[in-house]
């Protein structure tokens, strides 16, 4: 950073009894409030350079040969800014750089300390800083705009924000093997002798990012906005200076959380300020799938929930993050409900699987099949995961947490591992489940989709209904049997027979949903079904039968036992 040093006598000022003076042999004749602060000067070296002080003493009545007071209590800058402006009216040295020179300069202008008053006044010198050694530097120039915007009440401050941010745009858009000056970066890894390496051939792609999120919000949206109208920058890029900012000015969703739970309320302005950071962040991110990564989308889909942001700022949020599902784990799906923060925001979860699966119910062309059944199956796993989070959530519904395990594709799911260990913990977590509801619970399972591991598992597990324990049973008889059989849904070869397939699963939901509404239906026999999903007991079933039912599961339990002994 560059700095100015003015003057050449030493420092006379003092303090004494809350009064500031200078150390002379001639009495003082200016007594000059500023704010809270007295000074005692003399009026000669400040006439000499301040046009104001002149007009407000040749104003003043002094018959009296007392000294003249003046008061000052609007001057920019304060009481700091003064006294740097008359401080060099006494030829006393002063240090000027990015740092107080608003300040100084304001103050000067305040004071009229023009060229017209005096001749090398102090204006024309911080007009000369400024352009020879504020705008040539990176950091002068970052610090020199958040000083500006500190300042904003000073009406000429545009003269110099404009030239400030050009100087910064210029210097963020040249190439990386060009940067020369010194920047922040303080990366996960990036070592001293990192950047001292970097610094003699090239410095990271992003070497500006940090250093831009110090700016004031309407400050850095018009330099993103300037630099992504050049298309010089890839959109990750960009997207990488909008997750630097994010971080800077906005907490994290645990921090949030920790808010909403301690005694202490967030006041207004803090959310209303958060809510417009959130809201301008989200505005700015480039249309480009892939410009930000699918956590920080839902990071910022988090805060909304705390900060109340728009409907139109979480209907995008939504949209991206449904876009990018696939990069996403089940932590990042963690939204803590707005009224109870111990509880979970299902539903914008719910929106956000829907976003994802809009693309799946049109047909595209061949060539992106693969992938994006790649990306289905691993939404899968991440959703399967999820739910068994969520599944220790006492205050969940069986009902709601039915619904979220059927919102998923069965052709999403290759196998049922995750969304039997989801039910477990559904069941031991929710030890006063009626039997009907522990069997709608493992009606989902569809016990040829298990591992042989979440089989044997399942079959040891007394929290299963019994039906589902014979099915097991069954299956694993089968298998051992060497019969085989299907490990369910037929696999999806192309997009278009994928787009049809959940149509219809979606169609024979809403029926199977419009049933149970409006009455029981008797279930077949189970020797005739093989498919869990489907299987229930009569509830007006004879005691003699259940009997059966248990001893045939008995002795199928003891065949399996000495099969696999």
């Amino acid at each position: 950073m560059k700095y100015l040093k003015l003057g050449t006598k030493p420092d006379t000022f003092y303090t004494e009894e809350a009064v500031r003076s200078v150390l002379s042999d001639i009495p003082t004749d200016l007594v000059i409030h500023v704010n809270n602060t007295k000074y005692l000067l003399h009026k000669f070296p400040l006439l000499l350079k301040c046009g104001l002080i002149q007009r407000l003493c040749s104003n003043a009545d002094n018959e009296t040969g007392q000294p003249i007071p003046i008061a000052l209590h609007d001057i920019p800058g304060g009481e700091e800014a003064f006294e740097l402006c008359a401080k060099f009216c006494y030829g006393i040295t002063i240090n000027l750089s990015a740092r107080n020179y608003v300040a100084a300069i304001s103050a000067a202008k305040f004071l009229r300390m023009t060229e017209s008053v005096a001749k090398g006044n102090l204006i024309a010198k911080l007009d000369l800083f400024f352009e020879s050694c504020i705008l040539q530097g990176w950091k002068d120039s970052i610090v020199t705009l958040q000083s500006l915007w500190r300042h904003s009440g000073w009406s000429d401050d545009h003269r110099m924000t404009q030239p400030c941010m050009n100087s910064v745009i210029e210097k963020i858009l040249i190439h990386p093997s060009q940067v020369t000056w010194s920047y922040t970066y303080t990366r996960p890894g990036y070592t001293k002798k990192k950047q001292q390496q970097l610094q003699r051939s090239a410095a990271p792609k992003d070497w500006w990012t940090e250093d831009v999120s110090e700016l004031d919000l309407d400050i850095f949206r018009s330099i993103i906005s300037t630099i992504r109208s050049t298309n010089k920058f890839p959109p990750a890029l960009i997207g990488e200076a909008l997750h630097v900012y994010a971080c800077k000015h906005l907490p994290s969703p645990l921090e949030f959380r920790e808010q909403a739970q301690s005694s202490s309320a967030r006041t207004d302005d803090t959310l209303n300020k958060h809510q417009r950071v959130l809201e301008a962040i989200v505005g700015m991110i480039p249309t480009e799938p892939g410009s930000v990564s699918g956590s920080f989308l839902f990071r910022l889909l988090n805060i909304a929930c705390y900060v109340g942001a728009s409907t139109s700022t979480k209907a995008e949020l939504i949209r991206r993050s449904g876009r990018q599902l696939d990069e996403t784990t089940a932590s990042d799906l963690l939204i803590p409900s707005a009224t109870d923060p111990r509880s979970h925001d299902t539903g914008t979860v719910a929106a956000v699987l829907e976003s994802f699966l809009l693309q799946f119910r049109r047909h595209v062309p061949r060539e992106e099949t693969a992938r994006m059944i790649m990306s289905m199956t691993k939404v899968g796993r991440i959703y399967d995961d999820y739910l068994q989070i969520i599944a220790s959530d006492t205050t969940l519904p069986v009902s709601k947490f039915i619904e979220l395990a059927e919102s998923l594709p069965e052709m999403a799911r290759e196998e049922h591992d995750g969304l039997y260990q989801a039910i477990d913990t559904y069941l031991k977590e929710h030890a006063e489940l009626s039997k009907a509801e522990r069997k709608s619970l493992c009606r989902m399972i569809d016990c040829r989709k298990l591992s042989p591991e979440a089989r044997a598992n399942a079959i040891a597990n007394d929290q299963l209904p019994l039906r589902t324990i014979v099915q097991l049973l069954f299956i694993e008889q089968e298998r051992v049997g060497g019969a085989g059989g299907s490990k369910g849904a037929p696999v999806i070869s192309t997009l278009n027979e994928f787009s049809d397939a959940m149509a219809a699963q979606d169609e024979a939901r809403r029926f199977r949903h419009g049933l149970e509404g409006g009455h029981q239906r008797e279930e077949p026999a189970m020797s005739a079904r093989t498919d869990n999903t489907r299987v229930a007991p009569s509830p007006s079933e004879p005691k003699i039968a259940k009997d059966e039912r248990k001893k045939k599961a008995e002795r199928l339990g003891d065949m399996h036992f000495n099969k696999t002994k």
